[in-house]
């Protein structure tokens, strides 16, 4: 028999050390959060504010919150169950209900901090891009990171929804149109790059639900 070294031995367990509670759980990805909030040195004590955006089996769940020694702080939150109040009694996870509740927890947030009168958010809903910074005002917008927690940020997800919902509303939140549906990327390297704003808006007004339940009807009237 060949000789076998032995890797985990005494010494390797007396030094084991074990993962935070929430990462032993798969809840948080400290990599990510670490970056998230992290503060520069000449900005100490300042908040810096994140866009959490969660999905439950049920519902879509926006927050705006800021990280403390003691733990995060919320400022405002918005989840898609109160859509029943504004005539929304169904459907309250798709993208359409995660743009809603983007938007929801925008107008709280700017409410809060008494900056709904002079950031009013995008007045039509046509998809395009919108960015908040761009547009001249004597304040700056109220900024936040996204922040998806341990989902797979992928081409047309749901979070990009809220995202979406949050930058229409008037928060400014860095990001690009290469994850929102109807983007296409370049075929060749160096070519331009195609966003379809149309195809957006259609998502974000849930025409693919509504089509989807005519099939549903048609097979089973």
């Amino acid at each position: 028999m060949a000789f076998v070294k032995v890797l985990k031995n005494a010494a390797y367990f007396k030094r084991f050390q074990v993962q935070k509670r929430r990462r032993r759980e798969g809840k948080t990805d400290y990599h990510a959060r670490r970056k998230m909030v992290r503060q520069d040195k000449n900005k100490f004590n300042n908040r810096k504010y994140r866009l959490v955006v969660r999905f439950t089996n049920k519902r879509v769940i926006c927050q705006c919150v800021y990280a403390t020694l003691r733990g995060d702080v919320i400022v405002a939150a918005a989840a898609s169950n109160e859509l029943a109040h504004f005539g929304i009694p169904a459907g309250h996870k798709n993208y359409a209900a995660a743009y809603a509740t983007g938007l929801l927890v925008a107008r709280r947030v700017l409410k809060k901090f008494g900056l709904d009168e002079k950031f009013k958010g995008k007045e039509e809903i046509d998809g395009e891009e919108y960015h908040v910074e761009d547009e001249d005002n004597e304040q700056r917008p109220f900024k936040c990171i996204l922040d998806v927690g341990i989902r797979r940020t992928c081409v047309g997800h749901r979070m990009w929804g809220a995202l979406k919902g949050a930058v229409d509303g008037g928060l400014h939140v860095p990001h690009k149109a290469k994850n929102f549906p109807g983007f296409k990327a370049a075929d060749e390297k160096g070519g331009e790059s195609e966003y379809d704003a149309e195809a957006h808006k259609e998502k974000i007004f849930g025409n693919h639900v509504k089509e989807y339940m005519e099939v549903l009807q048609e097979e089973d009237p």
